[in-house]
């Protein structure tokens, strides 16, 4: 279940409020593309600024219109008691995993994030997916922790920041990962520019932004390097290098994925929660541009 492309779906708000028009009909995009999983409520959908009941909203309409795509539903929060509540809901809603990140406003210690995970490991059968995120989170984890963490029931697979460039490097740095936990784990690469990369580096999942909203780009990368087409899938990467680097150039992708959601008719304009204003009108235009030269 964690291999493949897993994408990652915007939720859209329209006047300050969730979009389940939009939203619905995003995942049955996905559905129809044919990924291999969705996630809900990560990064990308904006998790950390709904409500609890905006999320259990939204991971009922993403399991209702994913059909028979599995569904995981990211459940981090700054309280222990509120990740829980959330994954209630999400079990409830249908998921077949969880994502769960370090959510916190003050430093996290290794001891915090072991504990935080051990004790939804406790609560939930459903399998968990690691978020490592330092972007967001402000957390870095070590070596030791992916195994400590790898160790306790349910825990499945690890969503780790952008592999190394470099082929020779990229290699090596999923080996050491994969040389400290268990085999049936899987290991999830993000960061879209080195995605192409990471799967060549024998991660077993891409968790994708693009792939949330433009899911046949994202496909094209993952289905050659699984057919051992490598050349291909890092050709198809750099065939989108522009978007990549508006990613770089915009403060991340959340921005530029909306704006090519809004340019694309599959979400209304100013959808990000305030006070996260969108890209301006030049990066826009080269939003538009580039839609253009990929020929969307």
């Amino acid at each position: 279940m964690f291999t493949g492309l897993s994408a990652f779906p915007l939720t859209p708000l329209v006047d300050d409020h969730l979009d389940e028009i939009a939203f619905s009909a995003l995942i049955g995009r996905l559905n129809r593309a044919g990924v291999d999983s969705i996630t809900a409520l990560g990064s990308t959908g904006s998790y950390a600024y709904l409500s609890e009941q905006e999320r259990a909203r939204v991971a009922h309409l993403a399991v209702e219109n994913a059909g028979d795509t599995p569904v995981f539903i990211g459940v981090g929060a700054l309280r222990t008691s509120q990740v829980l509540a959330h994954a209630t809901a999400a079990q409830r809603a249908g998921a077949a995993g969880l994502l769960l990140a370090p959510m916190s406003y003050q430093p996290l210690t290794e001891a915090d994030v072991f504990e935080l995970f051990r004790t939804l490991s406790e609560h939930t059968d459903l399998p968990v997916i690691v978020y490592d995120n330092p972007g967001t989170t402000h957390f870095t984890f070590s070596l030791d922790l992916y195994r400590r963490l790898t160790e306790l029931p349910g825990i499945s697979s690890i969503k780790i920041p952008g592999v190394p460039a470099l082929a020779a490097e990229a290699r090596e740095h999923v080996a050491k990962i994969r040389a400290v936990i268990p085999e049936h784990v899987s290991i999830g690469v993000s960061g879209d520019a080195s995605a192409a990369q990471g799967l060549a580096a024998s991660c077993d999942v891409w968790y994708s932004v693009i792939g949330g909203t433009l899911p046949e780009l994202a496909l094209r990368i993952t289905r050659a390097v699984q057919a051992d087409n490598t050349t291909e899938a890092l050709a198809e990467s750099a065939r989108l290098a522009p978007l990549w680097e508006l990613f770089a150039e915009c403060g991340g992708s959340l921005r530029v994925v909306a704006a090519i959601a809004e340019q694309l008719g599959l979400a209304q304009r100013s959808c990000l929660p305030l006070p996260i204003l969108g890209l301006d009108h030049s990066d826009r235009a080269r939003v538009a541009a580039c839609l253009i030269r990929l020929g969307l």
